[in-house]
């Protein structure tokens, strides 16, 4: 069995970001608080759009600290972001086809009505 993935408490994940913003924007506000190495916005793969969150990577743990401490709750464009400690990438399992094969209703396992 594999160990799980560590922590890098440099690493941060942004939520609750407007759809707006860019890579640009998320440097320009982190950088206030630290050396940014790598900053990347999230998007949709297939319009392209933003889905709301970031990752920011900075240069010490200190760093990412003090961005938590100023940023979490600081408004963006009229919404409050979130920021934390991003959580390791946890390697997805082949169950049989990816689908939700669980629930006993007979509208395939409890995704309501269509």
């Amino acid at each position: 069995m594999q160990d799980a993935p560590q922590e890098n408490p440099k690493k941060l994940f942004v939520g609750n970001l407007p759809f707006s913003v860019t890579e640009e924007t998320v440097v320009s506000i982190f950088s206030e608080h630290g050396t940014v190495v790598e900053a990347a916005v999230i998007t949709d793969r297939m319009t392209g759009r933003s889905k709301g969150i970031a990752f920011v990577t900075f240069e010490t743990a200190e760093e990412a600290q003090a961005a938590i401490a100023a940023l979490n709750g600081f408004e963006v464009e009229g919404r409050a972001i979130v920021v934390n400690v991003a959580r390791p990438r946890v390697p997805r399992t082949n169950n049989g086809g990816g689908y939700n094969r669980g629930g006993n209703d007979r509208n395939g396992g409890g995704r309501g009505r269509y």
